[in-house]
């Protein structure tokens, strides 16, 4: 009886072994589809752990996994604070080298990825980037040169004008008000430059909202993002030959844009009169700064902050309630009120989805400083190159 009761007993200790082993299994196989489900697709982290997700925000971020964080450890461990000292020292007395660096790493980043090759010159007739019609008022080109022949002097041939690049308008944005953001490095230089794309790749500010999206929907970005990174807008100067035909002529019409407000659009009327002539269209990133700043030694040059832009070329500037005040917030704010400069920007109340993304970043600065600093993490890895692909180019300009 005994030796019944206890082949019984064995039997069902051996089906509860056999039901907890399936059970496990079935946690296992859950807890990978979860894993594999939030690599896919990242949810927003709170504003409090952008940091401490470093690292996982890098896996989903195109060809970042192959970066590292304080790459220069050994190589060149000065090289970030140099870039950083370089920046403050040119921002105290140039605060408008935050969006012309803004606006360059957009341009380099959008066309082939942060390869640096928006920083190439024309050579043996091959067209430099800087040749195409989006491109030809980028400013910046020499600060990072500069920048560059400093870290050559101290680590010759060790960091990337692409590093340079991303590591420069990262700290443009901080002192500009915007939030910091950590960034991989190790990014490699292109060999060569990509006039053709840069010409038809580069979003206009004419554009109609789906093609705009349709724009960085190729490069990646969703509608959140698309919304957040043209946040950019907060700071900078437009020229009035990029929006004139919203005041004026509007699609042809001979009347001005309807979707402007009233009040403002005296305003913009009252800077940019109707004889200013138009140009080629530029990025939705395009604003201007004054003429190159050299690094040389020499005295800096007069700067005045409050002027909107040179005698020769009025414009709007965007952050028209000073330097520093909420970054990000006045933009949206703005396009809620119909005061959106650009028509791209404007655009932007065009669509349920979008707007809903203008609503949210208008009330929650923080919302907006989270979301921004994720996607400037975004573009700043698209595309990279790493070793052995590309190389570290002494000269930013060259190849050679």
């Amino acid at each position: 009886m005994f030796g019944v009761f206890e082949t019984h007993t064995l039997r069902k200790l051996s089906f509860l072994v056999f039901l907890l082993c399936i059970l496990i299994s079935l946690k296992n196989h859950n807890a990978e589809t979860k894993n594999s489900l939030q690599t896919a697709r990242l949810p927003p982290p709170d504003s409090s752990s952008i940091f401490s997700r470093r690292l996982s925000l890098s896996a989903n971020f195109g060809d970042s996994r192959s970066l590292e964080y304080d790459f220069y450890r050994n190589s060149c461990p000065p090289a970030e604070q140099i870039i950083r000292t370089m920046i403050r020292r040119l921002y105290e007395v140039r605060p408008n080298v935050a969006p012309a660096l803004l606006r360059l790493v957009f341009h380099d980043c959008f066309i082939e990825g942060c390869d640096a090759s928006v920083l190439l010159d024309a050579v043996n007739g091959v067209r430099s980037e800087k040749d195409s019609p989006p491109n030809e008022t980028l400013k910046g080109f020499d600060i990072i040169d500069s920048i560059k022949a400093e870290l050559e002097a101290a680590c010759p041939g060790i960091v990337s004008c692409a590093d340079i690049l991303v590591l420069a308008a990262r700290e443009v944005v901080v002192l500009a008000g915007g939030p910091f953001y950590p960034l991989d490095t190790g990014r490699r230089d292109s060999s060569r430059a990509f006039a053709d794309a840069a010409t038809y790749g580069i979003p206009s500010p004419d554009e109609e909202l789906r093609t705009t999206l349709a724009s960085f929907a190729s490069r990646g970005f969703n509608e959140k993002e698309t919304v957040s990174l043209l946040g950019a807008h907060s700071i900078g100067v437009v020229h009035c030959k990029f929006f004139l035909d919203r005041l004026y002529n509007f699609h042809g019409t001979n009347r001005p844009d309807p979707s402007l407000d009233s009040g403002f659009l005296e305003l913009m009327r009252s800077r940019c009169n109707n004889s200013h002539r138009t140009a080629p269209p530029e990025s939705p990133i395009s604003f201007n700064i004054q003429p190159p700043f050299s690094f040389d030694g020499l005295p800096l040059p007069s700067f005045n902050s409050s002027l909107p832009s040179s005698p020769e070329e009025p414009g709007m500037i965007m952050d028209y309630d000073g330097l520093r005040s909420n970054f990000g917030t006045l933009y949206y704010r703005s396009l809620l009120q119909g005061r959106g400069i650009l028509y791209a920007d404007q655009q932007l109340m065009a669509k349920e989805g979008t707007e809903s993304w203008v609503r949210a970043y208008a009330s929650e600065n923080t919302l907006f400083r989270r979301d921004f600093a994720i996607t400037m993490m975004k573009l700043s890895n698209l595309q990279v190159l790493i070793a052995p692909l590309g190389l570290v180019r002494l000269n930013c300009s060259k190849v050679g």
